[in-house]
């Protein structure tokens, strides 16, 4: 197994440097933040409530699925730094349980760092632990000049 890529931010830097080039992330509050970072992984939750539901009263797969995306996001710019133009190039989801509202941990993991593509896993619990959605996603960083 490869050694886990070393990170090049924390999670207030990353949490910081998204306020600046994403701040619609919070355009209906602070319900979403970058917990934690670590070698090849970061952690951001998402306090689900009423605007992040769907009939029946479970989480939307769309809400989901912008978690996913966001904690690749911030896995990735983790590691490689301010590098606001990096993109999604594939998302893939299933979604394994109806979650309930509260918190919903991303915990997004590097799986290859090359020099133009990264691919990540990521894995959405709920608050009990409980697996209720599994992505992965390939971003594009944009060279260097």
């Amino acid at each position: 197994m490869p050694t886990p890529a070393t990170p090049v931010m924390s999670a207030p830097e990353v949490s910081a440097y998204l306020d600046e080039v994403f701040p619609q992330i919070k355009a209906n509050g602070d319900d979403i933040s970058v917990r934690a970072v670590s070698p090849g992984t970061a952690l951001v939750r998402l306090h689900a409530d009423d605007k992040h539901l769907r009939p029946g009263g479970t989480v939307s797969g769309p809400t989901m699925f912008m978690l996913s995306d966001l904690a690749a996001y911030a896995v990735i710019l983790a590691h490689i730094g301010r590098v606001a133009l990096a993109v999604t190039t594939n998302l893939n989801i299933n979604f394994l349980m109806k979650p309930q509202p509260g918190p919903l941990d991303a915990t997004a993991m590097i799986l290859k760092l090359g020099k133009r593509l990264v691919v990540t896993d990521i894995s959405i619990r709920d608050s009990s632990g409980e697996l209720v959605a599994h992505a992965t996603a390939t971003y594009s960083i944009p060279p260097r000049n």
